[in-house]
């Protein structure tokens, strides 16, 4: 086997991008597979495993709840601030992830070896892409609520500039970091820094968006505890205040991030330093990164939870659709609400609204 894991240095990387043998070379290199088992996977049951079949259901439940969000914040007037705009990116995020995964599991097992690798970037990428975008979105939300709370004056005073400023900048940095393989930061013509689980990727690719990503997730803790440290000094009350409410809030959000994320970011460390012979658990990264996808699914509830007229909004929506309809006449579904939304007046003006 390790005779034939050679690159082909004759042919540039990019020429190598239609070549339809690269990446049974290198899933063969990469995950230490013999002929028998690549021949395996590759003749293997057509259909999704129960696995994925279980994952494809929870994508899909993560789709319609982040596509009600977006119906609720469009269609509601009220709705048309910068924080819930910041919602819609976040939701759509989601979404994007919620299908991408889907994509990605249709094509996955023995569809995997009749991709290309230009192919093969393109799945794996918009994976990245809806990931980074979802996680860029968290941020520039803690980002919009710092300013916010410390009256910092960015971008002059023109607060939907800022908004479109920060959206944009989360889309920009997540194409540019989910399309940096298939720019070329990949290993064809390095097989020996092959990631063993994306086997096209680089090792080096691969902890660079490990550390960015960590590096997202400390500075959203370091933004809160700062927004907390203001919100506790101005405001001395009782463990029942705003500011109690608000540091049980960010604790769910955060650490309903960590917990879902945290194995699928071990999992991308192990990958990085250890062969798949010295570490099998590297051939169960699919579970780990279906498990990290529900953080996708739980983001909606935890910030619709905090806002009693974002909840009224989803039943409207679904009683449009012609769910709960109660009796109700269908003209009384289709009138959005009038009072301003709970979510921002919860708390106090000089506090901010957490999202998840």
């Amino acid at each position: 086997m390790t005779s034939q894991c050679t690159d082909d240095l004759t042919r540039s990387k990019y020429s190598q991008y239609y070549n339809t043998a690269l990446i049974k070379l290198h899933y063969k290199c990469a995950k230490e597979m013999s002929q028998e088992e690549l021949d395996e996977r590759i003749n293997g049951k057509d259909g999704p495993s129960l696995l994925n079949i279980i994952f494809i259901i929870i994508c899909s439940i993560i789709i319609l709840e982040n596509l009600l969000v977006l119906i609720a914040v469009f269609r509601n007037k009220k709705f048309h601030s910068a924080m819930f705009f910041f919602i819609g990116n976040l939701a759509f995020s989601d979404l994007l992830a919620g299908s991408a995964y889907i994509a990605n599991i249709s094509l996955s097992g023995r569809r995997t070896f009749q991709l290309v690798p230009v192919q093969w970037f393109i799945r794996e990428g918009t994976a990245f892409i809806a990931l980074a975008a979802s996680v860029f979105s968290l941020l520039a939300i803690a980002i919009e609520r710092y300013i916010a709370i410390t009256k910092v004056k960015v971008y002059g005073s023109n607060k939907t500039c800022r908004m479109f400023l920060l959206i944009g900048a989360c889309w920009v940095t997540s194409i540019l970091l989910g399309g940096l393989p298939i720019i070329g930061w990949n290993c064809i013509n390095d097989l020996n820094v092959c990631s063993a689980v994306l086997p096209l990727n680089s090792r080096h690719y691969i902890c660079f968006v490990v550390t960015i990503f960590s590096i997202i997730l400390l500075s959203i803790v370091i933004l809160y505890v700062r927004i907390y440290l203001i919100v506790r000094s101005s405001q001395q009350e009782a463990t029942n205040s705003p500011a109690y409410a608000l540091l049980k809030t960010v604790t769910i959000v955060l650490g309903v991030f960590i917990v879902c994320w945290l194995p699928a970011f071990t999992i991308l460390l192990l990958d990085t330093s250890c062969k798949m012979s010295n570490c099998p658990i590297l051939n169960n990264a699919d579970i780990f990164f279906g498990f990290a996808t529900l953080n996708s699914a739980l983001n909606p509830l935890i910030y619709t939870l905090r806002s009693k007229d974002m909840r009224r909004e989803f039943l409207r929506v679904l009683c449009c659709w012609g769910l709960f309809q109660s009796g109700r006449p269908a003209e009384r579904c289709m009138v959005p609400l009038k009072s301003s939304s709970s979510l921002e007046h919860s708390f106090p003006t000089v506090l901010p609204v957490v999202q998840g």
